[in-house]
């Protein structure tokens, strides 16, 4: 039988990510090495706050080490990891008087627990992701469950040795040529996810319901303009830098014009945009669904209009070779061309979204970056900012 650990709101069963799944096995193997007995299941509670009973596979003691696998799950989300088999090897590890912050796996180290990856796990070739040039492709979260249960576990048994803990998963050099992980850089196979530990399955239908219900509510309660974001990045750079109101926002996740539509349905006089240039980049080539699965244009965007603006072929070539927004902007500040470039950005994405939105909803579109604030807005964006601002304070007036 499948294993059920819950259901969200439309019905459909929850999983648990690769993350949680090292963690497990990491725990399950550990107890095994520091016990001597086995382990055929393992409890793991997961930053979501929900606790996972586990089933451990693939047992393997030795007097050394002590490995296992845990199968992952996805649960009724669509995801090519799915039924893999994640494994941790333990073992005890050599004593050294003063750890290295340099090459080698040392430089995983904290807490006594050293952590790096094995086969299937990828490697981390280029500058600008979560993890350094060399490290595996273990994220932050899960690095820090696989410590937390690990340490657990020492203390559990009174253990103070350093303990090695490497995660494997033999079928994920194959299985990564169907992710993005080669042209993010991350060779040799997956990468070790989550940040909740839990998968929450995507319904497409669910998503689009929700952005539906979200903003007719808000058109049932007298609002005519609100903004739209992607999501959390979104949400703060509009309370946190635009001094806006988060209530008056609606979540699009990564359906732009679906968003757009349920404007135009619901006879919203007009709508502001707001969303990190990483993703609204891709506006700028008439994508309106921004999801990688969909597309990912965003170096072609920034080469295309840097060489526009007269970037030389070689700034071209490392425009296309850059695997993040951030890697790409510092190249344009490098040479003079960014706010040349993202003049013309704008404007293409305004074409578009006037394209979408006809000609009785009113529309515009700011993009940031954490790093440099506002990178692009529309003509229409600082007006309808305002204008928002303005129905929000006469809603206030009203009310009180």
């Amino acid at each position: 039988m499948k294993p059920d650990i819950g259901r969200d709101r439309s019905g459909l069963r929850l999983g648990y990510t690769t993350g949680s799944c090292a963690a497990a096995a990491a725990k399950a193997a550990a107890q095994m090495l520091l016990s001597g007995e086995q382990s055929d299941h393992v409890r793991l509670m997961t930053p979501k706050g929900i606790e996972l009973y586990l089933d451990v596979e693939n047992v393997r003691r030795t007097t050394v080490y002590a490995e296992c696998a845990v199968r992952k799950f996805s649960g009724d989300d669509p995801d090519v990891t799915d039924g893999l088999l994640v494994f941790a090897r333990v073992e005890k590890a050599e004593p050294v008087e003063a750890p290295e912050n340099k090459d080698g796996d040392l430089r995983f180290e904290k807490d006594g627990v050293i952590i790096d990856g094995g086969v299937g796990v990828g490697r981390v070739t280029k500058p600008g992701l979560e993890q350094r040039v060399g490290q595996a492709a273990i994220n932050k979260v899960p690095r820090r469950m696989i410590r937390d249960a690990v340490n657990e576990t020492r203390e559990k048994y009174g253990c103070t040795d350093r303990i090695r803990v490497t995660i494997s998963i033999p079928e994920g050099g194959e299985t990564a040529k169907k992710t993005f992980n080669p042209r993010l850089g991350i060779e040799g196979g997956l990468s070790v996810l989550g940040t909740s530990g839990i998968v929450e399955p995507m319904s497409e239908k669910a998503l689009t319901d929700t952005i539906y219900l979200e903003m007719k509510m808000l058109r049932e309660s007298g609002h005519q303009y609100c903004y739209v974001v992607p999501g959390n990045y979104g949400t703060d750079f509009l309370r946190e830098n635009l001094q806006a109101d988060p209530a008056l926002a609606v979540k699009c996740s990564n359906y732009v014009g679906e968003t757009i539509d349920d404007a135009r349905l619901l006879g919203m006089k007009g709508i502001l945009l707001i969303g990190h240039v990483g993703k609204f980049i891709k506006l700028a080539a008439g994508v309106m669904n921004t999801h990688s699965r969909q597309a990912d244009c965003r170096m072609e965007v920034f080469a295309a209009h840097a060489a526009m603006a007269g970037a030389d072929r070689e700034t071209v070539q490392r425009l296309m070779q850059c695997i993040n927004t951030t890697e790409a902007i510092g190249i344009l500040k490098e040479q003079g061309l960014l706010w040349q470039v993202m003049e013309a950005v704008t404007e293409r994405i305004e074409f578009y979204l006037r394209q979408r939105a006809g000609e009785e909803l009113q529309i515009g579109a700011v993009l940031f970056s954490l790093e440099d604030g506002i990178l692009g807005r529309t003509k229409k964006a600082e007006e309808l900012l305002e204008r928002i601002r303005r129905e929000r304070t006469e809603d206030g007036d009203v009310q009180a």
